[in-house]
């Protein structure tokens, strides 16, 4: 009997992983939001640092940095560029300096680009000339030429 009682003991736990297995997935629950703080991996004196280097820092705008004015007729100038206002010349709008260089170049090279083309496609003509002639000797069923015995006749009839 205790086979049989050992027997069933692994069948039962064998249906138990197997229905532990087709139970359906926990639902997902999403971790709980932490707010960010900014300091929070810095030492302590770190902040106190930076609050001591920063005490003494102009709290307005300093002479290099010239105040937004607007212009009037009270200036010296008057608002014309170059009377120290502020005001520059305007500069022309227009291709960047070298870009005519350049397209000389690109043509340049694509006159030479066109003239390779041409050539390999001249070349590719031709190739395909001489191919069409012996498919035409082929289905002709000529003789292919021998061009040595040709001209060693030409020689002899000289």
């Amino acid at each position: 009997m205790t086979k049989q009682s050992d027997e069933l003991a692994a069948l039962k736990k064998k249906v138990e992983e197997l229905e532990a297995k087709l139970s359906p997935p926990k639902p997902f629950v999403p971790q709980p939001y932490e707010r960010y703080d900014p300091i929070a991996g810095m030492c302590a004196g770190f902040m106190a640092g930076v609050v001591r280097d920063n005490r003494g820092a102009p709290t307005g705008p300093t002479g290099a940095i010239p105040r937004s004015q607007q212009v009037t007729g009270t200036h010296p100038g008057g608002g014309v560029p170059g009377s120290g206002t502020g005001w520059g010349h305007s500069t022309p709008l227009g291709p960047p300096p070298g870009v005519a260089q350049a397209d000389r170049l690109m043509d340049a090279q694509d006159g030479k680009d066109r003239a390779e083309l041409i050539e390999r496609e001249a070349k590719f003509k031709a190739a395909e000339k001489v191919a069409e002639q012996i498919e035409t000797m082929k289905k002709q069923r000529k003789p292919w030429p021998n061009w040595r015995r040709a001209s060693r006749e030409r020689r002899q009839h000289r």
